[in-house]
């Protein structure tokens, strides 16, 4: 894996309440509930990694979310199914903003897509701790974890796992692009 880099990027992104209740669906959130979800925002942040990989021309952005992310998630559905739900959209709504803070273009389609996991792209994720689920699976190992192309390309057009989206297959609202040179050839390969 010589010829791949790994670089830290440090983002914090902020609690944008008003983006966060959009997504959840929710039109009131109570003072406990709220300062429940500042609490583990602040405390998450210190534990959210950011990573450009590239090899060769290709670069990706990775975005996760450690497992006692995962594990505090999971206790606080054991208490209570309406807060796990809210601490579970917390978390995806973390990964989310880190990605809008450095690709922009992603809130417009509303989703990052997935690149075809290469061998370098994985032999980076195993040495980073987020292996894929398996040699033949586009899975993360963790919950809380995103990986996506790096500059934008474009949205669910190009996304590996479109075949498995919904979104991807017309069925929910799809607003992505695609930026001129990232066209797919005859043979479904990216351009550039």
């Amino acid at each position: 894996m010589s010829q791949t880099s790994i670089v830290e990027h440090d983002i914090r992104p902020y609690f944008d309440l008003e983006a966060f209740m959009q997504m959840s669906h929710e039109t009131r959130l109570g003072g406990a509930t709220l300062e429940r979800l500042v609490g583990f925002w602040e405390e998450w942040l210190s534990a959210l990694k950011v990573r450009e990989i590239t090899a060769g021309k290709i670069s990706w952005l990775a975005v996760w979310l450690p497992q006692e992310v995962e594990d505090a998630v999971d206790e606080t559905w054991g208490r209570s199914a309406s807060d796990g739900f809210l601490v579970n959209n917390l978390a995806q709504f973390m990964c989310m903003c880190a990605i809008q803070e450095l690709l922009p273009q992603v809130e417009d389609g509303g989703c990052a897509p997935s690149p075809r996991p290469t061998q370098s792209l994985r032999e980076a994720m195993n040495e980073l701790g987020v292996p894929y689920k398996s040699e033949d699976s586009s899975l993360l190992s963790l919950r809380y974890a995103v990986v996506t192309h790096y500059p934008f390309k474009g949205g669910c057009e190009i996304c590996h796992m479109q075949s498995h989206c919904p979104k991807g297959q017309g069925q929910a609202e799809s607003a992505g692009i695609l930026l001129p040179g990232y066209e797919r050839d005859a043979e479904g390969q990216e351009g550039l």
